[in-house]
Formats: C-alpha cells, structure tokens, sequence
C-alpha cells in the first residue's frame, strides 16, 4: 500500500569510527524526527585483539559484529524517539568511514567469526586509518609512475595506504593463508548494504576513489603481477563486482534485517556510500565549487566540478563520484579531531576541551608564538604520505597548554588551507566552503578557519550531516525524488556565511601561514626523511 507523501519518512545510519548513529528524516522537507547513537562495544583494535594477541605499530582494525549491532538498537531507537510508524518508512540509506575493508567468505561472512581466525589480525576489518600498509603503498606509487599508467593522475599522483589495492597487497604478503581464505574483500560500505538486502553490489563511490576504478576498468592484471605475482587475480577473485550508482536501490530489505531495525521487510536500501559524500546533499551543496568539509576525527574535502582536471595530490576524481553527471573531486586531513582529543587525553583531568577553548580564545592571533604540522596521523592530502608525523615549532618555558590546543586548531586550518590552495591552483576554484560533522560546534575552531582561509564560512544546518545525507539517498531509491539532486534541495539544509573572516586576524594568520609552508614543504616534500627515519627506528625497535 502506498505511503501517505505528508508521513512518509526514511532512516539514515551513519557508521563512524567510534559509533553508528540513525536518524528518522521526513520526506517531504527533511525535518529529522528523532535520532539514536550507539557505540561500537569493540570501538577501535589499536593495540590487540580481543583475545590479547597483540597488534603492530600504525594497525586500526574493527569487529564487524558492531556494525550489525547498530541496526539493532540505534535505528529501533531512533524511530522510538522519533514517535514513527514503521509502516510509514519507505527506505533506508547508509553511509560508512573510507577505506575500511572486511575480508569475507563468498557468503559476505566475515573471516574473524570464524573460530580458527579469531585470533589472526589480518581476518579483522581494517579501518579507514590503518595505516600498516604504508610499504605497499610505496610500491604501488613508485610501480605506477614507472610504468606510466594513466589512472594515477586521477589520484593526484599519488595511491594512499589506506585504500584497498594497499591494504589488500599488505594482507597478501603479511598472511598469505588469510588472503586465500578471503573470498571477497569488501567495503564496509557495501558489506553492510549485503546484510541488509542479502545482495552484494559494490558503490560507485568506494570503487573510484578507494578502489581504483576509473573509465570502467581497474589497474591491469599485468601491473597486479608486476606488484607480487600472487597478486595478478585480486581484482578478478576478490574485489569486482557489479556497481550501483549512488541514489539507485541496492535491493530491499530482507526480513532478517527488517527484524533487528523494526522496519518493514521489502522497502528500499539504498547503494552504500561514504560520510564525507553523502553529506554534499545534506548540506544542498551539489553544485561546482562547493566545496564540503566533514570535520570530526579526521576531515574529507569533496567538491563537484563540470571540468576534469589534475589535483596534485587530492584522494580522487571520479565521473558521479558525489552525484551524477559531475565530476566529484575528495581529499582530507587524516586527523584533525583525533589530534586534538590525544593532546587533551594526555593533560591531567582538570583540561578538557572546553576549559581549553575558554582560554585559547583569550588569545590574539599569533600571541602564543607557535606553529604545528597536523600530520600526527601522517598527511592525506596534499602530500599522501603516513609516515609523516606530528611537528611543534617554537615551544618555550612559557608555553601554557591553551597555547599549543590553539596552534593545533590552527595547523588544522592552514593544512585545509593548503588543500583549498592547491585546488584553485589546479583549475578547481573552491567558491564556496562549507563546514560539516562535530567541530561545528566549536565556534572558535570555526572562526580560526575561516580567518585562515580568509573567507566566509557557511555551515550545514544538521547535527547528523551524514545520517541526513544517507536519508536523502534513500529517499531517492525509493521514489520520493527522480535523483539525488532533487531530494537534497528539498531536504538538505545550510546557513550561508555563517562565519566571516576578520581581516585584521587573516592579515596575521598570512604570516604564520607562510612558516606553516615553509615547514610542510622542508619536511613534506624535501630532502629531509627525518620523519620517515624515525618511523623506521620505532618498527625495529618494536620488532
């Protein structure tokens, strides 16, 4: 039977890298309902397996039992907060953290469930910030650009250690026995898309910009071999599969799923998809040159153009990479919020970001002379390197602890700015930028980017951009809307210029951003692998 249009509603779950939130969304405006959060019982395998067995230097692994558990109380929490009927929720739409890979049998189960696995680190899903794959990556680069191959530059030059070809490499050559078991290895995004509809369709968005896919075709079998020649069926035995484009239905809900979310078995799923995209259409930016950056622990630029061009540096250009019928365009800091929650967790109990930011924004710009790399969790963009690491220049006996929270929110903001600049310069003008996800909320950080960046900041009117951006493309699997674009300008929401620059602040924040290039460029880009050299020390150590 048909849905009432004036009641209909859809959930959108966000799967970040601590938590899985839901939001009910009314159709026909957007309005979120109700929403619910819950947090993954394993979180984050930095140091060990649940077992105890112990974990290298730069691992980040999950239990992808924790993702199941998230539809399980998070959505029949939302829809209770909300007051919905589920009889009026006509899809479902989910979004997940990039590149986050889970290694199954051909039957979507994941290898760590296995008893005989549950105890090899390699069978565990491995988040988007694993970055153990690093040496991979190396090879992968230094291979491609020897060989000249084309889709390279669709990466701005360079393959991150946190995409699937590396981490796939990695799981070859560090356990060979749990690559063979591996009969699929799957985005989460779309592993989770299977066990809602029971169908395995891979996403348009992961493909092109984790999974190297571009003009419909993966790197060759030749330059596979060339890697390792165990490597040469990757892309034939483990990774292709059909694609759905963003917006489409990936099937329908089965009625085990309907069960665990207390939906209806039978309405549309939508094709998974990653937080950063996902939330263009929340906040109703789809059009070229709005470029969106979804703050949290880490932070993902995206930005559509009609124009194809090369971005040193960026993550990925893909062709309907965001929404269809533009070219989408991603990079991103690789910490950001996770920067500042280490500094803070490492003070005694008495600092906490509030007190921090009360202080530190006592302060006149460049008062606390200081100036910090952001690379604490290596760079992203523009630079595509993890082994770099975290830098303070200019620490004194005075030095207060506002002071250096401070100059770790600003080497966030020139980092950005460094990304922005590198765009415009390339050919892909950034006319509008606005601000997403939980930093938001920090009105200090927000006006620091915007005198950094010395421009006007807009900001998305949702506390769950991605949750609302994954609702709007299940909106549009479901019929409510003939697209993405569509459905965004009815149910996305923004306030314009919500933060305007201070001249006086920018004027300063030049200088400083000048020494910031001046450091990113020596460590970054120059002779100097001190940082490289210090990785190494620590992994021999550690052995």
């Amino acid at each position: 039977m048909p849905v009432d249009p004036t009641v209909a509603c859809v959930v959108g779950v966000d799967y970040g890298t601590l938590s899985g939130r839901a939001v009910v969304v009314r159709v026909a405006d957007g309005a979120e309902l109700g929403s619910a959060v819950h947090d993954y019982s394993h979180a984050v395998l930095a140091e060990s397996l649940p077992d105890g067995t112990p974990l290298a230097h730069d691992w980040a692994l999950q239990v992808p039992s924790d993702y199941v558990d998230v539809l399980k109380t998070a959505v029949p929490a939302a829809l209770a907060a909300a007051g919905v009927d589920p009889a009026h929720v006509i899809g479902i739409g989910t979004d997940f953290t990039a590149c986050t890979m889970v290694p199954t049998l051909a039957d979507g189960t994941p290898l760590n469930e296995l008893p005989e696995w549950s105890n090899r680190p390699h069978a565990y899903v491995k988040l988007w910030k694993h970055h153990a794959a690093q040496p991979q990556a190396d090879r992968i680069n230094e291979l491609a650009a020897k060989r000249g191959e084309p889709w390279l530059a669709r990466y701005g030059g360079l393959i991150s250690s946190e995409w699937e070809f590396a981490k796939g490499l990695q799981l070859l050559e560090e356990d060979p026995e749990a690559y063979a078991a591996t009969a699929r290895w799957v985005e989460a995004a779309d592993w989770i898309i299977w066990q809602l509809t029971g169908t395995y369709v891979r996403n348009a968005c992961t493909a092109g910009y984790k999974g190297i896919l571009q003009d419909g075709a993966y790197p060759s079998r030749e330059f596979l071999a060339a890697l390792n020649p165990a490597f040469v069926n990757f892309v034939a035995d483990k990774l292709e599969q059909p694609i759905g484009r963003l917006g489409d239905a990936a099937g329908t809900l089965t009625a085990e799923a309907a069960r665990w979310t207390g939906l209806t078995e039978g309405i549309a799923v939508a094709v998974g998809n990653v937080d950063a995209h996902v939330t263009s259409a929340a906040a109703a930016a789809l059009d070229p040159g709005q470029m969106v950056a979804i703050m949290g622990t880490s932070t993902c630029h995206v930005m559509n153009s009609d124009e194809l061009h090369e971005v040193p540096g960026m993550c990925g250009v893909v062709d309907g990479g965001i929404v269809a019928g533009l070219w989408g365009y991603e990079a991103g800091q690789s910490g950001v919020g996770d920067i500042f929650g280490h500094y803070v967790d490492n003070l005694g109990a008495e600092w906490t970001h509030e007190r921090l930011t009360e202080l530190a924004a006592g302060q006149r710009p460049g008062e606390h002379g200081l100036i910090a790399l952001d690379w604490h969790n290596g760079n992203r963009s523009v630079l595509v390197d993890h082994e770099l690491s975290g830098l303070l220049v200019g620490e004194t006996l005075a030095t207060k602890p506002e002071d250096i929270y401070r100059a770790l929110i600003e080497a966030t903001a020139f980092g950005t700015r460094k990304i922005v600049e590198t765009f415009t310069a390339a050919g892909v003008p950034v006319r509008e930028f606005i601000a997403a996800g939980g930093l938001l909320k920090n009105s200090l950080l927000m006006q620091i980017y915007a005198d950094v960046l010395n421009m006007p900041l807009s900001a998305i009117g949702s506390d769950q951009g991605p949750a609302l951006g994954s609702a709007i493309h299940a909106a549009a699997a479901a019929g409510a809307y003939p697209d993405v674009r569509t459905a965004a300008a009815a149910m996305g929401s923004v306030t314009p210029n919500a933060y305007l620059p201070d001249p006086e602040a920018a004027a300063i924040y030049d200088e400083l951003y000048a020494e910031y290039s001046t450091l990113h460029d020596y460590f970054g880009r120059g002779a100097n692998k001190v940082m490289r050299r210090l990785r190494a020390i620590q992994r021999k150590a550690s052995a």
